[in-house]
């Protein structure tokens, strides 16, 4: 995504908004199956395939998706978190941290201190980021997401809404999502990117 909006001749229109997703919120916060293996459940027989599109992907972006190591988690907290750094103006800075953790490093984004210290690593304040984790502070937040998410029709990650338009997979090459930002009238207002922790 970055490297597509590094190619829009007008960057400063498109307004980037972060929405809560979770993709199985039924999941537990022990670390089961890895990504791949539940892929496999998924897309039977097409699963290798398409994770190795997913990988060679990312690979051209610089990203080291490591699907065999990543295991997927309730990300509720995680999400709660993600709000908390849009409200400080860190919501990028979290969003990567929180995708590099899960995708690359198999890192357990369920776990209270691993989430203590993506949050500082991704710079915001200890003590705030405790006060969230022990707490329920934007609970609702992530919730009016999920709503939001089902009346635009999203059902998987990453997905990109883009003006309000039908959902797109945001699995695609750069040139390709840089059409899609670009769009028949020029670079949209709000894009509006679910992300891809689950």
């Amino acid at each position: 995504m970055a490297t597509a909006l590094d190619h829009i001749a007008d960057r400063d229109s498109v307004e980037i908004v972060w929405r809560s997703y979770e993709l199985a919120p039924e999941e537990g916060r022990v670390p089961g199956p890895t990504a791949a293996g539940a892929m496999a459940g998924w897309w039977g027989d097409q699963a290798s395939a398409r994770v190795a599109r997913i990988q060679a992907l990312g690979a051209a972006e610089g990203l080291e998706l490591n699907l065999h190591l990543a295991r997927p988690v309730n990300t509720f907290d995680a999400h709660r978190l993600c709000h908390l750094a849009a409200g400080r103006g860190r919501a990028d800075q979290m969003m990567e941290r929180l995708l590099h953790a899960y995708h690359t490093e198999g890192l357990n984004v369920a776990d209270p201190q691993v989430l203590q210290r993506l949050g500082t690593e991704a710079g915001l304040d200890a003590a705030q980021v405790r006060a969230v984790l022990a707490g329920d502070d934007y609970a609702e937040e992530v919730r009016a997401d999920r709503r939001r998410a089902a009346e635009h029709g999203v059902t998987g990650v990453p997905s990109l809404v883009i003006d309000g338009r039908p959902p797109v997979s945001g699995v695609q090459p750069a040139a390709e999502l840089r059409r899609l930002l670009e769009g028949p009238t020029g670079p949209p207002g709000v894009l509006v990117a679910p992300d891809r922790t689950g």
